[in-house]
């Protein structure tokens, strides 16, 4: 008889993974770090789509350790739940880790779709925002849809995305405080996803808690 464990067929899915390496790191350990996740990826049956090297960037906010930079290394990638408890145990122990953050972006069919929309003002190779459109500028500024009491997020089909800075920072004010959607007009789903998108780009240093300030990378 076939035991039930081997009955269990692991489902692969499409993550993403920004990885912070300490700031006294040098380029070869970093380039050791993105190997050892292509290693780990490649050993569970997965498959790297996107390796992004941000750069060394100033944090949006110090850790409580007092360190105010990091080498950000981004990635997207075809995994199951096995490939990912391991790659979270060899940073644990690895002494350049600094900062780390997982997220399901969709299910392996989605790939393609969830590769091409990738962008960020943060990298050099695929740089860019999802709020980059040609034509009036009026039409696409957040205050109008707030005085509109309509929400921005639909009425320009977009999403807010940690990654992506322009589509959340209008929402923080000056002492960190996300603006309530019966201020801004988001619909209470967008307001959702906003929040959700802010709190990622807080846990990974992109984005201050107590100010509007966002990740630079000018380190």
């Amino acid at each position: 008889m076939v035991p039930t464990s081997r009955l269990v067929q692991e489902v692969f899915m499409i993550y993403e993974l920004a990885l912070v390496a300490k700031p006294e790191a040098t380029d070869q350990e970093v380039a050791t770090l993105k190997g050892m996740v292509h290693e780990v990826v490649k050993a569970h049956d997965g498959e790297v789509f996107i390796e992004d090297e941000w750069g060394k960037m100033s944090f949006a906010q110090p850790t409580t350790e007092g360190i105010g930079n990091g080498h950000f290394v981004y990635f997207i990638f075809k995994a199951n739940s096995s490939n990912n408890k391991e790659l979270i145990r060899r940073l644990k122990i690895n002494d350049l880790h600094l900062r780390h953050m997982f997220i399901a972006l969709g299910e392996d069919e989605e790939r393609e779709a969830v590769v091409k929309a990738y962008k960020t003002p943060f990298s050099k190779t695929y740089k860019g925002s999802v709020t980059d459109k040609e034509g009036d500028d009026d039409h696409d500024n957040p205050k109008k849809f707030a005085r509109q009491k309509s929400c921005y997020f639909k009425s320009n089909n977009l999403k807010a995305n940690w990654k992506d800075p322009a589509t959340f920072t209008w929402l923080i004010n000056e002492f960190g405080k996300i603006s309530a959607a019966r201020v801004t007009g988001v619909s209470r789903k967008h307001q959702r996803f906003a929040t959700t998108a802010i709190k990622r780009a807080r846990q990974i240093g992109v984005a201050s808690y107590v100010s509007n300030r966002i990740a630079d990378l000018r380190a």
